[in-house]
């Protein structure tokens, strides 16, 4: 039996990797949950499954819980307690769940522990993927990708000669303004926005589908995750979300992974990697599911992927740079502060306005983390929160 950790259990990956554990019980057992402030849920997951402990990174909520919760165990506190709930020396894999930057250092302190990684959290490897992955490799840690499209390339590349890759082809939905005309994108409101019409998934990533920003940051993911050049890794639209990605090779042909649109999948693969493990979800029906289409993504409507491509060229800090300024445009239009098109506004805005830096420690891509912050809220006259 492996001991896991979920940083972000209570988030979506969070509770569908529990749904994952509730399929495998014999094979896991939990060491330790993390929140942020969705502590009911929290005490909900840890009094049902009783973990070693528990992580809250809010202050606020951190007293709270402590203050009322019936769990007899471990209650740790703020970014510290995170960080030592992803290194405890218990810990066989961690499920890396968390939302945004936040969950850098938390994965950092699981590869200097020798701890695998199951990676959910895309924004680790934008904001610091070469610092991460040579880590990594420095310990011989794996970290297999939870994102359905890198977790398709994975499986695609199985017995294969990674000499032999032409192209990695990322899928995208094309998210629920695929079909919007561009003049209409300024009166897109929050709730059509989080209406995705294929993935069920947090809000702030819903967002990032809906301004194919989560695409582009899958494309610098894909860069450090498999070490291919950006020239080399294509986006193509396919609205029925079937094939999750492909591989072109240099004779030509194309190996694709294909599946139902349920992200239990991708966490079962990374949690047993390589092992497909037997589970009871929903099978993909090939003479139902009717034609597949493709498109080429229209980069004047969706200008953020074009930025993803551009700050990848870059290098340094600069993925870091648009992952702040994001995050910021996000909190920001969640909070109907600003308007859909303002999003991509503040990136380029962010990208354009900070100094590069080629080879950044992790103090240098964090100090730049808190600069595109407040560069990108004083674009958008916003108070960050």
């Amino acid at each position: 039996m492996r001991t896991l950790t979920i940083l972000g259990s209570t988030g979506s990956i969070g509770t569908q990797t529990l749904d994952v554990l509730d399929r495998f019980p014999e094979e896991f057992q939990l060491n330790f949950l993390t929140a942020h402030t969705r502590i009911a849920d929290l005490e909900a997951q840890a009094l049902r499954y009783q973990p070693k402990g528990v992580a809250i990174s809010n202050e606020a909520c951190w007293k709270e819980f402590k203050k009322n919760t019936k769990f007899t165990g471990e209650i740790l506190c703020g970014e510290e307690g995170i960080i030592a709930a992803a290194a405890d020396n218990s810990n066989d894999i961690v499920m890396q769940a968390l939302v945004g930057f936040s969950g850098v250092m938390p994965t950092l302190a699981a590869i200097q522990a020798g701890t695998s990684i199951a990676l959910a959290n895309k924004e680790t490897l934008v904001s610091a993927g070469s610092i991460v992955m040579k880590a990594a490799q420095d310990k011989n840690v794996p970290i297999l990708a939870v994102d359905s499209e890198h977790s398709a390339i994975l499986q695609c590349l199985s017995g294969e000669n990674h000499n032999s890759i032409e192209k990695l082809i990322l899928t995208a939905s094309g998210g629920p303004f695929r079909t919007l005309p561009q003049d209409e994108f300024s009166s897109i409101t929050v709730e059509k926005a989080l209406k995705h019409p294929n993935w069920v998934m947090g809000s702030k990533i819903t967002i990032d589908s809906s301004t194919l920003m989560n695409k582009g940051f899958e494309v610098i993911e894909a860069h450090y995750l498999f070490d291919i050049s950006t020239e080399h890794i294509e986006v193509i639209i396919h609205p029925q979300s079937i094939i999750h990605s492909m591989i072109q090779f240099t004779d030509g042909s194309i190996k694709a992974q294909l599946g139902t649109p349920d992200m239990r999948i991708p966490i079962m693969y990374a949690m047993f990697y390589p092992e497909h493990k037997p589970a009871d979800l929903p099978r993909l029906d090939l003479i139902s599911m009717g034609d597949l289409s493709f498109q080429k993504p229209d980069l004047q409507k969706f200008p953020c992927l074009a930025l993803a491509y551009q700050a990848l060229s870059i290098g340094g800090i600069a993925p870091a740079t648009i992952n702040a300024a994001n995050e910021i445009a996000v909190q920001a239009f969640l909070k109907k502060h600003i308007s859909f098109n303002q999003i991509p506004q503040a990136i380029e805005f962010t990208l354009h306005a900070m100094p590069i830096i080629h080879q950044p420690s992790i103090t240098d891509i964090s100090n730049a983390d808190n600069e595109a912050r407040k560069i990108a809220a004083e674009f958008l006259r916003y108070k960050i929160s």
